[in-house]
């Protein structure tokens, strides 16, 4: 996808959470909570903090998600996000 964000905002590839948990339950579709955790694809000329192939955590009800060619993704204003996983 060719996409800049504009203002101070990052775009976020969305990372798919776990199906099943550490004992292997499967949780169904309509009990998974919404994703908190992605990999940055693209980043306002403004931004300096957080670069493309960062991973970061965001709060869960923040942004805008939108879908390209099947692939999930969300715009965040950099307040959003929490912090970058080393």
């Amino acid at each position: 996808m060719n996409f800049q964000p504009l203002g101070e905002r990052v775009l976020v590839e969305l990372v798919a959470e776990a199906t099943t948990t550490a004992s292997g339950i499967i949780i169904p579709d309509n009990a998974k909570e919404k994703p908190s955790r992605g990999k940055v694809v693209a980043v306002s000329k403004k931004v300096d903090d957080v670069a493309v192939d960062d991973v970061v955590i965001f709060g869960k009800y923040s942004g805008n998600e939108l879908a390209y060619n099947g692939t999930k993704y969300i715009i965040l204003e950099t307040e959003d996000l929490f912090g970058i996983v080393k």
